[in-house]
């Protein structure tokens, strides 16, 4: 699984490069050098907007960033300048390149407990100017995430990490993976559809994600989301040698499924598939070989009443653990490769 998902990412990496080689070469050599410079600049806000102990000093660095940045993208054909050296600010291609998301994440206390996001898409101009949408986080103001199409006023935010493109009916669809750094006990992953509508305007979500196959059918969600305990890895993410999301499976380690900071993976995967422009539910992706159409049932640690299976949960417990050794161990390995 591993491999399969490096191989995702290098040839996404791989695609975005070449697309982009020729189109970079519409900047002319002195608006590259008035890129750089900002480029320059933007490293060091971004770095200090993270790292800076002071709620104040934080805030002063976003503000001058984000500043910053406008000016960046006030330069003529900006769109192609991919702004590589700035570490920490997420800088997503759409697949077609016909746009890009800025996002990134402030701390706003000095205890982990409030984040913000932020955000921006940017488009190209025929004539190489800036075609900029602010997008405002208004997640702490809602009650209910899933249940609404959001505007770029009302935003869930996210730092995305990850976009696919997919079609139905002619239609483009854009399903963004970002992660939301929750609160001092817990993370969040988000899966979000983007669209367009006709006045070019960007859409967050709709009735894209359904359940009508489970074991237990549910409404569809607008959106998808899993949280779980601040230190546990969880994968939420496409995968193209599957052709579908996969999502780790997350049960609470201490058997208190209220308290989602106690939620890890516990070695299962469930994943949604992509047909007839829905992003369907599939309960359990492995262990089982499935014909074409075919969806599996899910083994589930509760009853239809809602009672726990004891003995699952203790060897998803189990589970969990040793998949967490095994992660460890794999992440050590990883900080030893070269790079």
């Amino acid at each position: 699984m591993k491999q399969i998902i490096r191989s995702t990412i290098f040839f996404l990496c791989l695609a975005a490069a070449c697309s982009f080689s020729s189109q970079a070469q519409k900047i002319s050599g002195t608006d590259l050098g008035k890129l750089q410079l900002k480029e320059d600049s933007l490293k060091f806000l971004a770095k200090s907007l993270i790292t800076d102990s002071t709620v104040a000093g934080r805030m002063r660095s976003d503000s001058l960033f984000v500043r910053t940045l406008l000016r960046a993208l006030e330069i003529k054909n900006s769109f192609y300048f991919p702004f590589d050296s700035v570490i920490g600010i997420s800088k997503l291609y759409a697949p077609d390149t016909t746009f890009r998301i800025f996002t990134w994440s402030l701390s706003l206390d000095e205890d982990g407990y409030y984040y913000r996001q932020r955000g921006a898409i940017q488009s190209p101009a025929a004539d190489g100017s800036l075609k900029l949408i602010p997008l405002r986080d208004y997640s702490e103001f809602t009650s209910n995430p899933m249940d609404s199409v959001r505007t770029k006023d009302n935003w869930i935010g996210a730092v995305y990490y990850n976009m696919i493109k997919t079609e139905y009916r002619g239609k483009k669809y854009y399903t963004l993976f970002g992660y939301d750094n929750n609160s001092a006990m817990s993370n969040k992953k988000w899966i979000e559809v983007l669209t367009f509508n006709d006045k070019k305007e960007p859409l967050f979500g709709g009735p894209y994600f359904t359940f009508d196959r489970d074991s237990i059918p549910k409404p569809p969600q607008y959106r998808f989301s899993i949280e779980y305990k601040k230190d546990a890895s969880t994968l939420v993410n496409y995968i193209n040698d599957l052709g579908m999301i996969l999502v780790d499976h997350l049960v609470s380690e201490t058997n208190e499924p209220e308290n989602k900071w106690t939620y890890v993976p516990d070695g299962d995967n469930e994943g949604f598939k992509w047909i007839n422009g829905k992003w369907v539910h599939v309960n359990k992706v492995f262990n089982q070989k499935l014909k074409d159409g075919q969806f599996p049932m899910d083994n589930p640690l509760y009853d239809k009443q809602g009672n726990p299976d004891e003995k699952k949960l203790k060897e998803s417990t189990d589970k969990n653990k040793n998949k967490s050794k095994t992660r460890k161990k794999d992440n050590d390995n990883d900080n030893d490769d070269p790079q």
